[in-house]
């Protein structure tokens, strides 16, 4: 089967309960499978939801209790909510599999995403998802250029430095005033039987203040960010919806897809 097709599943007051979206996956996940339909991608917002992978460590959970689901993806943990355009591309690939090209395409059309909203984002090396870039910084680690200075920067020095204690200046939703990197798109996902599943979550207008509350993807030392706090304006699930499908139809339904490369070491 080819193309592509988008199935809008509930945004605003019809949001999807993770749960719901989680079984509708598998659902979909099992049909393509059988090729009972094409590659599929799920578009959608949650209610407020934290989300765990399966390399979610206890301390990088909320401090408080706050219920966590946790779910059989890659990566860590992470927040849904409104104002966040969420994606399961469920698509067949070639076998073996290629997982990173996979979510470098989904990359790639996020930040094609960002960029028809006039947001210049990138990879970061080792970290996946879709970034905005904070200041350079010299071999201390300090920013060269301005924003929110810290004279002493304990990340530098504790990797077990945990923000949720430390105050608002080190919250993940003030990266922007400290001009450090920050994530807009997080990506997450899982392959069975050669289909993928799970996928994107695209900050465009949400209260990023909840990621506060978590050590976001496991990251300690950046933040998070969202179209609207960097576009300074009001930008619309709306409006980014019909502009990420047909980025993500370009990049998914065109690509030419090769199964992984093997190198096998002689005996």
């Amino acid at each position: 089967m080819s193309g592509l097709r988008f199935v809008r599943m509930g945004f605003g007051a019809e949001a999807v309960e993770y749960q719901e979206a989680w079984d509708e996956q598998r659902r979909v996940h099992a049909a393509r499978f059988l090729d009972e339909i094409p590659d599929t991608c799920l578009l959608l917002e949650h209610p407020p939801v934290y989300t765990a992978g399966r390399r979610t460590a206890d301390n990088e959970r909320p401090l408080d209790g706050t219920p966590v689901i946790d779910v059989d993806r890659g990566g860590k943990i992470t927040w849904h909510g409104p104002g966040q355009l969420v994606g399961y591309p469920i698509q067949k690939l070639p076998r073996p599999v290629d997982v990173v090209a996979h979510v470098r395409r989904l990359e790639e059309a996020l930040i094609r995403t960002c960029a028809e909203f006039g947001l210049e984002t990138s990879r970061v090396e080792g970290r996946s998802g879709v970034w905005v870039l904070g200041d350079a910084k010299d071999p201390q680690g300090t920013s060269v250029l301005g924003g929110l200075s810290l004279d002493f920067d304990p990340r530098l020095q504790d990797d077990e430095f945990d923000p949720r204690l430390n105050g608002p200046e080190y919250a993940p939703s003030n990266a922007g005033q400290r001009r450090e990197d920050r994530k807009i798109a997080a990506i997450g996902i899982r392959v069975a039987k050669g289909v993928t599943m799970h996928g994107f979550a695209l900050n465009v207008n949400p209260d990023n203040a909840w990621f506060d509350r978590i050590i976001p993807c496991g990251i300690r030392d950046a933040g998070v960010a969202s179209l609207a706090g960097e576009l300074g304006r009001d930008v619309t699930i709306d409006e980014v919806l019909p502009v990420a499908e047909k980025h993500l139809g370009d990049i998914l339904a065109n690509a030419d897809l090769k199964p992984r490369v093997v190198e096998r070491t002689p005996a």
